[in-house]
């Protein structure tokens, strides 16, 4: 089985391009994510952190998505699969590649957080809303008359 799934940052706003096909054009996404490493190291410091820079690449209406929605700094969750292949480059050389072709991907913090971050740009987009972060604890306040047989966990 070929599936995997990555949590990161993106390290650059996604390169798109079209190509033509037999049912028109069709959209061609790549991006690097920046997904976090932790190593352990022998020192004084505890772990330190590090990053894997994995390239990705998407078509379609998932390539799309990525044209208005995503940017560099976004905090994105993917699942795809490995592909890996290889060229010749201009000096003759054998180069092979590895990247994660994206079936899906899904933002991973809110436009809140990411403005926190400082990894929000708006750049005039229509984004779809997020849901807000509720209030105060977390927790649902449940409404008198409400009986306990249609919650969740009794």
């Amino acid at each position: 089985m070929n599936r995997v799934i990555l949590m990161g940052r993106l390290t650059r706003d996604p390169n798109v391009t079209y190509t033509n096909t037999v049912n028109g054009q069709m959209a061609i996404a790549r991006y690097t994510l920046a997904v976090d490493r932790r190593v352990s190291r022998q020192s004084n410091n505890g772990e330190q952190q590090t990053a894997d820079f994995i390239s990705c690449t998407c078509f379609g209406r998932t390539a799309e998505f990525a044209e208005k929605y995503l940017h560099q700094g976004t905090k994105l969750v993917v699942e795809g699969r490995i592909q890996t292949g290889s060229y010749v480059n201009k000096d003759g050389q054998k180069v092979y590649t590895t990247d994660v072709v994206v079936d899906n991907q899904e933002f991973a913090e809110s436009k809140a957080a990411a403005a926190q971050n400082g990894s929000y740009v708006n750049n005039n987009a229509s984004v779809p809303a997020q849901p807000q972060a509720p209030a105060g604890d977390g927790f649902m306040n449940i409404p008198d008359g409400v009986e306990d047989e249609g919650l969740p966990f009794n």
